[in-house]
């Protein structure tokens, strides 16, 4: 991060442009079966209260935006003017919900609603709001964050940012532990692999292994001081399991909150565990350098697991509902996540650093 001080309005930034696709992609997936209705665009402004909505339609309409009307506030915080960033970011918020509405028209399987519309502004507008109050003292402690913990490394922001994302991974039980990019999804391509125990717990394990270590080895990369790395690291990747055990119980049932530790799963974490208290003694830019043929090795295992009869059951337990569009948001992001990690990785070896723990 930049010792400017410029450092968390980049991270903003970053945040407002990661959670601004994560909200187009939602509103509008699957992306597919688009037509033309034969009625205006924008007829949906007009209409009447929809006569079928829930509560949980409600809320979950006005907390998606309270994220993005927090970030473009603190991403529009240096513009003069004391109410000029959470004025516009209300304003961006909005016109980006009424684009999404507006070309939900052209999609089969979504209704446009103007109460939708009015719940997305609402939830901008509160988002606003909470950044205009508390945005100096967040700013503030990120600011001491940045000098006590970050490293002085090029795109750190852009780094902190991939592995937020990281962490939607997790959330979708049907694929493997730590299972970052698996496309076969996307491009329609049967497993190489036949299914037999061992061969899957194999490949788990080696899935498991070089997702968690790729992880580690970007947070070393972004650690000021190698002691500060193992704690680090280490509640990071608790953190990630803690999200896989919350997301199978609520998604597919209470007692399927452990069933993804296998032994392949478990033999994995013990081998990333091991290799990660010698690895993250390295200085952090060998670190990274180690992390580019860690995160490629994923992600062909992962393109080559046998298909696991968990992840079907799994899936049909949960692809429903509200949760449709949530699920394929979370695959898009756990297929994708090597793909934007790569270059970051790439980007941020081809800069000279400074001095670094």
């Amino acid at each position: 991060m930049s010792r400017s001080g410029n450092g968390p309005i980049v991270l903003a930034r970053y945040l407002a442009l990661a959670w601004l696709g994560l909200t187009v992609y939602g509103s509008l997936h699957p992306f597919s079966g688009w037509r033309d209705s034969g009625v205006s665009p924008w007829a949906f402004l007009n209409t009447d209260w929809p006569r079928y909505w829930t509560l949980f339609d409600l809320l979950a309409n006005v907390a998606v935006y309270v994220p993005l009307g927090f970030f473009f506030t603190l991403a529009l915080r240096r513009l003069p003017g004391r109410y000029t960033a959470p004025i516009l970011a209300t304003l961006l918020g909005g016109a980006v919900s009424l684009g999404l509405e507006t070309l939900q028209n052209w999609l089969p399987t979504r209704v446009p609603s103007n109460l939708d519309l009015a719940c997305n502004t609402l939830g901008v507008l509160i988002g606003a709001i909470w950044a205009q109050i508390v945005g100096p003292r967040i700013f503030a402690r990120l600011i001491a964050v940045e000098q006590r913990l970050i490293a002085p490394v090029p795109h750190a922001e852009l780094g902190l940012t991939l592995l937020g994302l990281w962490l939607l991974v997790p959330l979708s039980p049907e694929i493997l532990l730590f299972g970052a990019g698996d496309i076969r999804h996307l491009i329609t391509v049967d497993p190489l692999l036949p299914f037999s125990v061992d061969s899957f717990a194999a490949v788990e394990a080696g899935v498991t292994a070089c997702n968690a270590l790729a992880v580690g080895l970007m947070l070393r990369y972004l650690c000021a001081r190698r002691w500060t790395a193992y704690p680090t690291v280490a509640i990071f990747l608790l953190l990630g399991l803690a999200v896989r055990a919350v997301s199978a119980a609520v998604l597919v049932g209470p007692a399927e909150a452990m069933a993804w530790l296998t032994p392949g799963a478990r033999q994995g974490l013990s081998v990333a565990g091991i290799a990660l208290l010698l690895l993250l003694w390295l200085p952090n830019r060998l670190a990274l350098w180690l992390a580019v043929p860690v995160l490629i090795a994923g992600s062909v295992l992962v393109n080559l697991a046998p298909a696991n009869p968990y992840s079907a059951a799994a899936l049909a337990a949960w692809r429903q509902g509200h949760f449709l569009n949530f699920n394929g948001l979370t695959r898009l992001v756990a297929a994708l996540w090597p793909l934007l990690a790569l270059p970051f990785l790439l980007l941020a070896l081809g800069r000279p650093q400074g001095r670094a723990g």
